[in-house]
C-alpha cells in the first residue's frame, strides 16, 4: 500500500488577508516567509510554507500531504482512480504556487479538498517567528466527517492512515510513529476542525494562556490534557473564526504490530484529563 510520508501545508481561504497576517505572525507566532498581493507563505519549520493565507471565501481549505517520491504520488493516483475517486494533477502553474515538484487534487468522502504532493522546497535555514511561541512543528488538523463511515473507511484503506484511538465516533488516525496526524470529527460542516502546532513545553502553553487572555483571544478549551495522546493542549480561535491548537508531549506509537486502538466515551473528560470543558461543538456532542 502507499504511504503518506507526513502532513505538509494547508491553504486557506480568508477575506482580510492583513489580518490574518498579523494574526499569524504576532500571535500565533509563525514566520512570515513570502507573501504576494493575494497570498502569504506563513512557518513553522524549514520548508516555505505550513498555512498558504490567500485572498477568498473562508469556505476555500484545502488540507496537503506530503509522499516520499514521484513513484508514491503516481501510485495513490492510480489507488484513487480505482477506488473511482476524481482526481485532477497539478499544472506546472499550480505547483509554482505551492512550491513542490508535484501533486494531485481530489476529496473525500465528506468533501474535505485534499492535495497530495512531492518534493515541497525548503529554505535551508530554521524559521525565525515574530513572536516566540515555542514552536517545534507543524503538528496535525482535524477535519469535520459528514460522512463519517465513508470518510474513516477512506483514510484507513485507501490512504493507509491507522486508527490509534477514538473518542465516541470521532478518530484519532495516525501516518507516522505520532499519535495522530489527522483527526476526524463527526459534523455536519465540511473542510477543516481545527489546526495544531506543537509547541516545547507546558510554559509555552501556559505564556499563551496568560498572553491570549491579556489581549482578548477567544480561549475554547484549555489549558488541559488529552487523555488519547497524553499531550498538554490549548484551543484559541483566530480573527478567522478557525480554531488554532498548541499541544506538548505527544505519544509516539512504536510498536506498530501490537498496538491495539482504544474506545473512549464520548465525554468531556475523553478530551481533558484535567477537567477543562471544551466549547468546541465536535467536542462535545
Amino acid at each position: 500500500m502507499a504511504e503518506l510520508h507526513d502532513i505538509c501545508y494547508i491553504r486557506l481561504g480568508c477575506p482580510d488577508l492583513e489580518e490574518m497576517v498579523e494574526f499569524s505572525t504576532k500571535v500565533l507566532g509563525l514566520e512570515l516567509y513570502e507573501r504576494g498581493d493575494d497570498w502569504a507563505f506563513l512557518r513553522a519549520d524549514d520548508k516555505t510554507h505550513n498555512i498558504c493565507y490567500h485572498r477568498g471565501e473562508l469556505s476555500e481549505e484545502v488540507v496537503g500531504f506530503e509522499v516520499a517520491s514521484a513513484a508514491v504520488l503516481d501510485e495513490f493516483e492510480q489507488i484513487l482512480k480505482q477506488a473511482n475517486v476524481s482526481v485532477s494533477v497539478g499544472t506546472d502553474g499550480d505547483c509554482e504556487r505551492r512550491k513542490v515538484d508535484g501533486f494531485i487534487a481530489f476529496k473525500d468522502p465528506s468533501g474535505t479538498c485534499v492535495e497530495v504532493c512531492v518534493g515541497p522546497q525548503h529554505t535551508g535555514r530554521r524559521y525565525f517567528p515574530a513572536r516566540d511561541a515555542g514552536i517545534t512543528e507543524f503538528g496535525h488538523f482535524g477535519i469535520h466527517a459528514c460522512e463519517h463511515e465513508a470518510s474513516l473507511a477512506f483514510w484507513t484503506q485507501i490512504m493507509g492512515a491507522r486508527v490509534s484511538d477514538s473518542i465516541g465516533a470521532a478518530s484519532l488516525l495516525r501516518i507516522d510513529p505520532v499519535h495522530h496526524k489527522l483527526a476526524l470529527f463527526p459534523s455536519g460542516k465540511v473542510g477543516i476542525q481545527h489546526i495544531n502546532f506543537q509547541v516545547a513545553s507546558i510554559d509555552d502553553i501556559m505564556r499563551a494562556w496568560y498572553l491570549f487572555q491579556e489581549i482578548g483571544v477567544p480561549i475554547v478549551f484549555g489549558p488541559g490534557r488529552h487523555p488519547t495522546s497524553t499531550a498538554k493542549f490549548l484551543y484559541f480561535r483566530g480573527p478567522d473564526q478557525r480554531v488554532y491548537e498548541y499541544s506538548s508531549g505527544v505519544k509516539k506509537i512504536l510498536d506498530e504490530d501490537t498496538y491495539i486502538p482504544r474506545r473512549f466515551d464520548a465525554k468531556p473528560s475523553s478530551f481533558c484529563m484535567w477537567g477543562s470543558k471544551p466549547q468546541i461543538e465536535e467536542f462535545v456532542e
